[in-house]
């Protein structure tokens, strides 16, 4: 019996998201009383720290950078499927839903995840040390898909309001797949040594090699996982269940609307996130931008294709322009983000710069 119930605990990561997908049947389009919602969101934290374990065995057997490239569009798939769940039936107050999720996202992983990261990382290990060719590329991706899709919309005028007409949202839509089809390319082609962890000295600064390139490479090393077996990503299927009630809860305690985008964003980049503090307490700080950079990247990148694809037969507007609030913690965010990159090393400093900046986008998303 011990035996069983051993073998049984060693296989959680594999019944847990299964368990989550039965009760997404059992729960789909009802209104869900105190303890059942309490039960889903038990299995939903349960599923997405089974997609953490999924995702490291992963990396483990394919190595870097595609360990990062598999959690980051996973995780994409659930918001998309967040969003457009909502967006269905949520009326005209789901015509900001993906332009909040996106930009909530965007904060999230440049200044949580990587703030995260960099403090985690320099604090164990004394200075953050990653590569700036493949982390500064990554960062420019990303401003430039946030500008395309969150900034122009407010300043366009074919269509009244922070809105792109059909022309320019099938632009910004192929854009933004272009874009990430480039990177995931320079990724895991053209220059994957960019993506790949540095090796320090004893003295704490990089090696050389060949004088061509600050910091010698090596492949990416994970801890052995518990378990050998791996499977797809299905914590997205409680969380189906439980999005109705995020919205209803977020209405019934008078909060702005828009923080149901902050709560889906916060929701799935916990499997990115718990992965990227592993990550930089090993001292692969590189792993670490990678899963953030990646997450901001592929957020924009692929949902943004998604939305405006199912804006053809959902109902209601599709709102992407960002406030001027936002616009100004956006530019800040990328400022301050390339200013990090450009060394190649971070301290605690530059951390805790990107903790702050996550902090004042959280009060005021709640305090608008």
């Amino acid at each position: 019996m011990t035996a069983r119930l051993r073998a049984l605990a060693a296989r959680w990561t594999t019944l847990v998201p299964v368990f989550a997908v039965v009760l997404l049947v059992l729960t789909w389009g009802r209104d869900l009383p105190g303890w059942a919602v309490a039960i889903a969101t038990l299995v939903l934290a349960g599923a997405v720290l089974a997609a953490v374990h999924h995702a490291e065995v992963v990396a483990h057997r394919v190595g870097e950078p595609f360990g990062s490239l598999v959690l980051a569009v996973a995780v994409t798939v659930i918001e998309v499927a967040l969003i457009v769940t909502l967006m269905i039936d949520g009326g005209d107050k789901s015509a900001t839903l993906a332009r909040d999720t996106v930009f909530a996202a965007v904060m999230i992983t440049v200044n949580g995840i990587l703030g995260l990261s960099l403090l985690t990382g320099s604090l164990r290990h004394g200075t953050a040390v990653f590569n700036s060719e493949g982390t500064g590329a990554a960062l420019a991706t990303v401003a430039t898909l946030a500008t395309l899709s969150l900034v122009l919309p407010t300043f366009t005028t074919s269509k009244p309001g922070p809105e792109f007409s059909t022309v320019q949202l099938t632009f910004a839509a192929v854009s933004s797949l272009i874009l990430y089809a480039l990177f995931v390319a320079t990724q895991t082609v053209g220059h994957r040594d960019y993506f790949l962890p540095i090796v320090e000295t004893e003295r704490g600064t990089p090696l050389r090699r060949g004088g061509a390139r600050r910091g010698a490479l090596h492949p990416h090393r994970h801890d052995q996982p518990r378990t050998a077996g791996s499977g797809p990503d299905r914590s997205g299927g409680a969380g189906q269940g439980v999005s109705p009630t995020i919205e209803s809860g977020v209405d019934a305690a008078g909060l702005p609307h828009s923080v149901v985008g902050v709560i889906i964003a916060l929701l799935v980049l916990l499997p990115e996130t718990i992965a990227a503090v592993r990550a930089s307490r090993r001292n692969q700080v590189q792993t670490s931008m990678n899963l953030a950079l990646g997450s901001a990247m592929a957020s924009i990148g692929l949902t943004i294709p998604a939305v405006a694809l199912a804006s053809l037969w959902l109902p209601g507007p599709l709102v992407l322009g960002l406030s001027n609030t936002h616009m100004v913690l956006l530019a800040l965010t990328m400022v301050v983000g390339a200013l990090t990159v450009v060394p190649g090393r971070a301290t605690p400093l530059q951390g805790g710069v990107h903790l702050v900046l996550l902090a004042a986008y959280l009060e005021l998303a709640l305090n608008p």
